[in-house]
């Protein structure tokens, strides 16, 4: 009964409930409303590790591009705010079928280093489908992370030849790192060609990988043609403006997969890649708007990957294929994970609950 009244009263003025005497009722249950109490979960680092490990975030991002490439996302560009000191990118969406909202918000202020901090930081906020109250603020540079080496990995389990063993790896950062963890999710790889400017964070991440069940040998003495050549997969997850590779040097039916480049000016792959391979993305749209990889040679797009996910669209045709998944990132992937991680979040009880009225 009171659901009815609440109802009713939501949809009529205060002229109408009183000729029907309906306005205390409003009055009491609109007060019982507001006083509900409104919380939100904060989530760390640490805590999105535990809530959303690699294989269960792989299935989380199948389940969001599957309803993208359907038309069951909700999703604009994401938007750049410039500020004095930096500029803020802006994501959101909404899954309608899985019922995932989420907004998430990264900073780049390029002299934070100089006060201790970093150039990069992001926060993803997890809303209520229902109310659009906030219930989880999550640190984002780990969602990100474990969202994009899902992404990737799914990409390889779904592009990469199944007798895939050898993978040249570019950049030896955070994304580079969750790459290799997603495609090692998929596909047992044994060889790791790593690639990086900077030898110390080479080293860095050989020492990190050499600790993994089932680690794979990492070799980082190969000049990028070699590790190309020899290479099943291809994983480019660096800030280069120009082209890590050259794709005659591609064996056929090589899987390579795009992370880094995310502005139109920006191109880890060439031409001569893209020409011979067969380009898969995770949305056509933002990427047309975004990556350079795509954008400079006017590349034809063949698909999305949720329309291979949805089976409108076929996957791998040949062991000869050379496959090129780009992905730039998507506020779908974010708000899917965000939903997944406080699922699992308020069921092992991670995190700090604070009240916020």
């Amino acid at each position: 009964m009171t659901k009815l009244w609440f109802t009713f009263a939501l949809r009529t003025n205060q002229a109408e409930c009183i000729v029907l005497g309906c306005l205390p009722n409003y009055v009491l249950i609109q007060k019982n409303f507001m006083n509900q109490p409104r919380q939100i979960r904060i989530l760390t680092g640490k805590d999105v590790k535990t809530a959303l490990p690699m294989p269960k975030a792989i299935e989380v991002m199948r389940l969001a591009f599957g309803q993208l490439s359907s038309g069951n996302v909700t999703m604009p560009l994401r938007t750049r705010v410039s500020a004095e000191k930096g500029d803020i990118l802006l994501m959101s969406a909404w899954l309608h079928q899985s019922q995932d909202l989420g907004v998430k918000i990264v900073s780049i202020f390029k002299d934070n280093p100089n006060v201790g901090l970093p150039t990069v930081t992001a926060s993803v906020i997890a809303l209520d489908p229902q109310t659009g109250m906030p219930k989880a603020l999550i640190e984002g540079e780990s969602l990100t992370a474990i969202r994009t080496g899902a992404t990737g990995g799914l990409s390889a389990e779904i592009l990469a030849r199944h007798d895939a063993k050898t993978v040249a790896l570019f950049g030896a950062g955070v994304q580079a790192r969750a790459q290799l963890e997603g495609l090692m999710a998929v596909r047992a790889i044994k060889q790791v060609n790593l690639i990086d400017l900077s030898q110390s964070a080479a080293e860095k991440l050989a020492r990190e990988v050499s600790t993994w069940v089932n680690a794979p040998h990492i070799q980082l003495d190969l000049r990028p043609d070699q590790a190309v050549r020899d290479a099943d997969v291809v994983i480019t997850a660096t800030t280069s403006m120009t082209p890590v590779f050259n794709g005659e040097n591609l064996k056929p039916g090589t899987h390579i997969t795009g992370v880094g480049s995310f502005t139109a000016q920006m191109q880890e792959v060439d031409e001569t890649t893209v020409r011979r391979a067969r380009i898969v993305v995770d949305s056509k749209e933002a990427c047309l708007s975004e990556a350079g990889d795509i954008i400079i040679p006017n590349a034809t797009i063949d698909a999305e990957l949720g329309e291979i996910i949805n089976g409108t669209k076929p996957g791998r045709q040949s062991d000869h294929e050379i496959t090129f998944f780009k992905t730039v990132g998507v506020a779908a992937e974010d708000a899917s994970a965000a939903s997944a991680i406080l699922r699992e979040a308020e069921k092992l009880d991670l995190g700090t609950v604070i009240a916020v009225n």
